[in-house]
């Protein structure tokens, strides 16, 4: 388990700078699309070109950032049943969920990405518009991201069972718990309105 947590540290390593420079494509795609209005108002002209280095960019962001927001645990979760279970029933729920959906989500999808992007950069496809770019790179984009994705899902599925085996902790553990948050939220507030501890005691606030 130890060799395990440890490639799971160089797999977290990897996605998180991954998406974290995949995420500059954001401004990379706003100032693309600003320029392509500025000089479409001024003088009249565009091109697809620009139009579809918007598409790249923002496919870029959506499919390299995905492994890293899977290893932040931000993905939407449902929280109605799993809230009320144990926490190792919440761990039960999350290895089955990664073992039976993700992980066959994923697998198809590296699956039916491979071919689909090696037919595209053999006959070096290029868009049907005019002026278009080449699509090879734009499908490769997809491989990647569930390549990283892939890795992820070993990644969290190795933490989840170390976690289960106590040789982890779980840094995540009520990190997206409602009733964790309000006992935080009501921790603070009380803190802040208790005399003696940093805050403003009654009375000697201003009116």
């Amino acid at each position: 388990m130890t060799a395990l947590l440890g490639l799971s540290r160089v797999i977290d390593f990897i996605n998180e700078r991954l998406g974290k420079v995949a995420a500059w494509a954001i401004v990379v795609a706003i100032l693309v699309s600003a320029i392509n209005a500025i000089i479409r108002r001024i003088f009249g002209v565009s091109s697809n070109a620009w139009l579809e280095l918007q598409w790249y960019l923002f496919g870029a962001v959506f499919m390299l950032c995905a492994a890293w927001t899977l290893k932040a645990n931000e993905h939407i979760r449902i929280d109605i049943v799993s809230s009320r279970l144990s926490k190792r029933g919440r761990d039960g729920v999350d290895v089955f969920g990664h073992l039976f959906f993700l992980f066959p989500f994923v697998a198809l999808l590296l699956w039916l990405s491979v071919p689909y992007f090696l037919n595209s950069y053999r006959s070096g496809e290029v868009s049907s518009n005019a002026g278009g770019l080449l699509i090879w790179p734009a499908k490769g984009l997809i491989l990647l991201g569930f390549i990283s994705m892939f890795f992820q899902w070993l990644s969290e599925l190795i933490k989840r069972v170390a976690i289960m085996q106590g040789k982890l902790v779980d840094e995540e553990a009520s990190g997206h718990s409602v009733e964790a948050e309000a006992e935080r939220l009501i921790a603070e507030i009380g803190t802040v309105n208790t005399p003696g501890t940093g805050g403003t005691p009654p009375g000697d606030g201003v009116s």
